[in-house]
C-alpha cells in the first residue's frame, strides 16, 4: 500500500458529512445523550460529566479560532455560511452576529425564494415573524419553512410566532374626487 505521504502520492480528499449524515449524527447524539441522563449511577454521572467537559474545551478551541479570524471577513462569512458551524458557535455563545441580524439574513434569503416574512421582534426565546405567506405553498407551508429557518439560524431560540402582515395605510382619496364625474377613457370608452 503506498505512503499517503510519500512524494508523488495524491493528496487525500477530506470526507465531510452531508446534510442528512449530519442530521442523523445529530438525532443519535441527542438519543445517546437522553438514555444517559436516565441512566442512574455514577459511570453515568462521570460519563456526563466527560461530555460536558468536551464541550466546555470544543467551545474554548471555536473562541479562539473565531478570535483569529476576527479581522479577516472572507474567513469569518464563509464559516458563518456552515450551517453546522453556525450552531456550535451560537452554542457555545461565540458567534459574532446578534440573533437578529442572523434572522434578518435568513429571511431576506426566504424572500428571495418568494416567502414574505420579516422579524418583528425577539423576546428571550420567542421570536415573532409578521408574514404574508408566499413561495406558493400554503400559510401552514410557508409558516413551516419559516419556523425551520429562524431555528436553524437561532437555536437558541425556543418559540416562533406567527403574525399577519401589518394593516396596510388607509388609500387617501380627496373629497372632491368622489364629486367630480368620471374622466372618460381616451377610446371613448367609459
Amino acid at each position: 500500500m503506498p505512503d499517503p505521504g510519500a512524494a508523488g502520492a495524491a493528496p487525500r480528499e477530506p470526507h465531510r458529512l452531508g446534510g442528512a449524515e449530519v442530521a442523523e449524527r445529530l438525532a443519535r447524539l441527542d438519543e445517546t445523550l437522553a438514555g444517559l441522563e436516565r441512566t442512574p449511577g455514577a459511570t453515568a454521572e462521570t460519563a456526563m460529566a466527560a461530555v460536558t467537559t468536551l464541550a466546555e474545551v470544543y467551545g474554548e478551541t471555536l473562541a479562539r479560532v473565531m478570535d483569529r479570524v476576527a479581522g479577516e471577513p472572507r474567513i469569518v462569512e464563509a464559516l458563518l455560511g456552515d450551517e453546522l458551524v453556525g450552531h456550535l458557535l451560537v452554542l457555545h455563545d461565540v458567534h459574532p452576529e446578534p440573533v437578529e441580524r442572523r434572522i434578518a439574513r435568513a429571511l431576506d434569503g426566504l424572500r428571495r425564494q418568494g416567502v414574505t416574512a420579516e422579524l418583528a421582534g425577539v423576546d428571550g426565546g420567542t421570536v415573532r415573524i409578521r408574514t404574508a405567506g408566499g413561495c406558493g405553498c400554503s400559510a401552514g407551508g410557508a409558516e413551516e419553512a419559516v419556523r425551520e429557518t429562524v431555528l436553524a439560524v437561532a437555536p437558541e431560540a425556543s418559540r416562533v410566532e406567527f403574525a399577519g402582515a401589518p394593516p396596510a395605510a388607509p388609500a387617501f382619496v380627496p373629497v372632491d374626487a368622489l364629486l367630480r364625474p368620471p374622466v372618460p377613457a381616451a377610446d371613448g370608452a367609459p
